[in-house]
């Protein structure tokens, strides 16, 4: 059976090539780059947006990592940047050198899922301590061998998989596992496009690497999900439940969209905005990725009338945030 995920992508593409066969000029246009992550939930707004206007506005929705959709975003080349960690310091600062400015609204919550192949006969869980053996910087070229983690496991390679050093995730994964942001090794399997890492982990069975919840959900026959535990707590796995009650941490992360407040004030991505968040929680939910409440939508619609701009992060990831200490926080600049 094809997923929706799949059939929106099949969707996108050929609403690309007809874009390009009609020639684009004539048509107003919204612009999103960015996060893999974030990817199917921009996307599946997008093809109900464009059924919405009856062609009037076209969505061009592109996979360049959150780090390399922040350089589009911040060089003007966007009008909005979906992003699955928030913006950070320097890209703030690149954005502010060329007078881009910005309203963040957190969309969804994502449970980042560490996975297996489904025949891995030894794991079903493991503890963030296992994974920073695994993948901190002094295990280059050191930890090759499972039991070189754990000598309860075999003696058998690793092949580790992983998101791209411009993906969020790569960022949101290392600062909670290793403790420090892109401290990593690098000797592993990596890339932006999660579609990579699910047919290189489903191919191997030494395999082991992460992605968003989506990803995973919708590739259940390919892959196999570990639960996770942390600082001696009982081991929970990635799901809807669990991210929203707060228990599978610290793997949970909220979710985003950045928008260029210049190219709000144009109808047609003023429209969009609005169209995301007042049905971004059903079309969360079909793409398998973590609504957040209500008000917090609501919120985001009162940010975009009122054009509030800057960040509620201060330029760096929050480990550990649950939803409900996320809507606390305020927006600076």
């Amino acid at each position: 059976m094809i997923s929706k995920c799949s059939m929106r992508r099949v969707s996108a593409a050929l609403t690309g090539l007809g874009l390009l066969a009609a020639g684009a000029a004539a048509a107003q246009m919204v612009k999103i780059d960015g996060s893999s992550t974030v990817f199917p939930i921009t996307e599946a707004v997008a093809e109900e947006f464009q059924k919405s206007t009856k062609g009037k506005v076209k969505v061009t929705v592109g996979i360049s990592g959150t780090g390399g959709g922040f350089k589009k975003f911040c060089r003007g080349e966007t009008d909005i940047s979906n992003a699955s960690r928030p913006i950070l310091k320097s890209e703030m600062a690149d954005c502010a050198k060329n007078g881009i400015q910005y309203m963040e609204m957190p969309v969804a919550y994502d449970a980042l899922t560490v996975v297996v192949h489904p025949k891995n006969p030894f794991l079903t869980s493991i503890s963030i301590d296992e994974l920073k053996k695994m993948w901190e910087p002094a295990a280059q070229g050191k930890i090759t061998k499972w039991n070189q983690v754990n000598p309860a496991w075999p003696d058998a390679p690793i092949r580790l998989f992983g998101a791209g050093a411009d993906s969020g995730t790569f960022d949101y994964f290392t600062e909670a596992v290793t403790g420090k942001s892109k401290s990593s090794r690098g000797d592993f399997t990596a890339s932006e496009d999660d579609n990579v890492l699910v047919q290189g982990i489903s191919r191997d069975t030494n395999a082991i690497g992460f992605f968003g919840f989506a990803y995973y959900a919708e590739n259940r026959d390919k892959l196999k999900a570990l639960s996770i535990s942390w600082k001696g707590s009982k081991a929970i796995g990635p799901s809807l439940q669990s991210v929203i009650d707060g228990s599978y941490q610290p793997l949970s992360r909220p979710i985003f969209i950045y928008i260029n407040a210049k190219a709000a004030q144009k109808g047609e991505v003023k429209q969009f905005i609005e169209y995301f968040n007042k049905h971004a929680e059903t079309l969360t939910k079909e793409v398998k990725h973590v609504p957040l409440p209500p008000k917090a939508y609501a919120h985001n619609l009162e940010t975009l009338a009122k054009t509030t701009l800057g960040t509620k992060f201060g330029g760096e990831n929050k480990v550990g945030l649950t939803i409900e200490e996320l809507m606390k926080l305020e927006a600076k600049l």
